[in-house]
């Protein structure tokens, strides 16, 4: 996902920071009151803020947003709007999507001009908690009904209470749930000795925490390095315990570029594993390209997406299938994750105002509370601290048909609803 910033910072902790640069942008906006219906009444339409990782870091996660903001508008522009009773009738629904340039203090900022400026109707904010925590607090701060996508749910909790934010995405509970199913399948022809490559941030803290309470109840070993700082370019001495220690499965919550040298330093120093369960850094396809030769070949990881999910639409019914085939029509590249997350942001977000059918605030936040929509990722319905959980299956990437590399379902039993499309290949290949 490209290099991370510190995102455990609480709502509290972040507003001291940037809450000054943030009120500067327009003080006498900075009230409650200020967006009246009578002041959005004169703009004619529904403007909905979104928050993108444009350029920067996690430039990745927000490539689809330009295509898949064109899309959705216009098939809501077929559709004719939403009805709105201070306008009386059907209006326009239109997205301004702004650059984070995947900065907390960035996204603070552009936050702040779209809800004191612009005067939005509802924030919209995806991806990692370095965008969606500050955006989330920004939106705290000036009571602004907000809805997240695409962040884990415990370091976005860290930051609540909420009462205007809300976020949809998964656990780290339930992805250590499903990595564990994974090893389980294989567990019998191992040693069950599992090396963990976690760093030191907010996800590898926790990962560290919750593997260290789950896995010696699964009868697991973990041997654990400790942890280490971003951009690592010697994995020699965690190499060597993994050696020692016998590891035969391996896990890792990495950036790409730190996978990518842990992985070749592993492979050049004679340590294989028999299997390699990595999250966050197996997210596209360009990154097991830039491994090099076959090294992706059986890489397991997590799928919060795929062209494969047995969901539509609540716009226009599509299926993934149908918006992959499209993607790749129109744009030439290789479907990926963040094509239907996004797709499916802007879902949730046209419902809440069909259903608000209003611009006050409160009930547009009382809307999203409400949300029970099937989209093209899931089901989501908000729980009484504001997250819903999405379905997690476990992937696997191998040689593709007229593609590099693809990635296959090869774990469904957390959600059988979410059919296999591959049998496991254990253990890593040659």
């Amino acid at each position: 996902m490209g290099k991370k910033m510190k995102s455990n910072m609480t709502r509290r902790d972040f507003m001291k920071k940037v809450g000054k640069a943030a009120a500067a942008v327009s003080v006498a906006s900075a009230v409650p009151g200020f967006t009246k219906s009578a002041r959005a009444a004169e703009r004619g339409y529904v403007l909905i803020g979104y928050t993108d990782p444009s350029t920067g870091p996690l430039a990745g996660l927000g490539a689809p947003t330009p295509w898949v903001n064109a899309r959705v508008e216009k098939a809501i522009e077929k559709l004719g709007g939403v009805f709105i009773k201070e306008y009386g009738k059907k209006v326009p629904v239109k997205f301004k999507v702004v650059d984070t340039e995947s900065s907390p203090t960035k996204a603070a900022d552009v936050a702040s001009r779209l809800i004191l400026n612009d005067k939005i109707d509802l924030m919209l904010t995806m991806y990692t908690p370095d965008v969606v925590n500050p955006v989330s607090a920004v939106c705290e701060r000036y009571q602004m009904p907000c809805i997240g996508v695409g962040c884990p749910i415990d370091p976005w909790v860290e930051g609540g209470p909420y009462k205007w934010s809300f976020e949809a995405h998964f656990s780290v509970d339930a992805i250590t749930n499903l990595f564990i199913g994974m090893w389980d399948e294989i567990a019998a022809k191992t040693n069950k000795v599992i090396g963990v490559l976690f760093p030191n941030d907010a996800d590898g803290i926790i990962w560290t925490k919750t593997f260290n309470a789950k896995l010696p109840a699964k009868g697991y070993k973990m041997v654990d390095p400790g942890r280490f700082p971003f951009g690592t370019r010697d994995f020699s001495a965690q190499i060597d315990m993994f050696k020692k220690e016998k590891v035969e499965i391996l896990t890792a919550v990495l950036i790409a570029p730190d996978w990518a040298t842990a992985w070749k330093q592993m492979y050049q120093q004679g340590f294989k594993p028999k299997m390699a369960t990595i999250a966050k850094a197996l997210l596209f396809p360009a990154d097991m390209v830039a491994l090099g030769g076959n090294l992706a070949n059986g890489l397991t990881t997590e799928i919060w997406w795929s062209r494969y999910h047995p969901y539509k639409s609540s716009i226009t019914g599509e299926t993934p299938m149908d918006l992959c085939n499209a993607w790749t029509k129109e744009t030439g590249k290789q479907w990926n994750k963040p094509v239907g997350l996004t797709y499916g942001g802007y879902e949730i977000a046209f419902d809440v105002m069909k259903r608000a059918q209003t611009l006050d605030k409160e009930k547009i936040r009382d809307a999203i509370a409400k949300t029970d929509l099937m989209t093209i990722f899931g089901p989501i319905k908000f729980n009484e601290k504001h997250y819903c959980e999405i379905p997690l299956v476990g992937g696997q990437w191998v040689k593709g048909k007229g593609v590099p590399w693809d990635l296959e379902i090869v774990y469904n039993k957390n959600n059988p609803q979410i059919k296999k499309t591959a049998e496991m290949i254990f253990p890593l290949p040659e």
